[in-house]
């Protein structure tokens, strides 16, 4: 697994919505079959397509908000990356982002839906973006 992967499924297993899922891979690759298990030491590898729809399943039970999806933006759209977008208009989740990759984007989701996160992503946005030009 990629060094940037691993870094990203460090800081998700870091997360309190973070558990186990059946159908995830393991970074020495075993695939999860009882999540009940302990899984200590061991990472998920964020480039498995199965472990991603677990990744957000779990950022969805964490907003608690079932419409939260990803999306890629295009440069036409002002920036290019990829966010958090909820169908609800006003929920907090509403496009989380930019980030450089999907993934990431699932993970800053998923750690600013707890409370240890939210000032982290935000620090990352604000660096994406730059400064205001008022």
């Amino acid at each position: 697994m990629r060094q940037e992967l691993r870094a990203l499924a460090r800081r998700a297993v870091a997360c309190k919505g973070w558990r186990w899922m059946p159908g995830m891979l393991t970074d020495v690759g075993e695939r999860v079959t009882d999540p009940t298990i302990c899984y200590l030491g061991t990472l998920p590898d964020l480039s498995d397509p199965a472990t991603l729809g677990c990744l957000l399943a779990l950022v969805r039970g964490a907003w608690g908000d079932e419409t939260i999806g990803t999306a890629a933006t295009r440069e036409a759209d002002g920036c290019r990356g990829w966010v958090i977008e909820a169908w609800n208009p006003l929920s907090p989740a509403n496009e989380i982002g930019p980030f450089s990759t999907e993934v990431e984007a699932l993970v800053a989701a998923l750690e600013a839906a707890d409370a240890r996160g939210l000032e982290r992503v935000m620090a990352w946005v604000a660096r994406w973006v730059g400064p205001d030009d008022d």
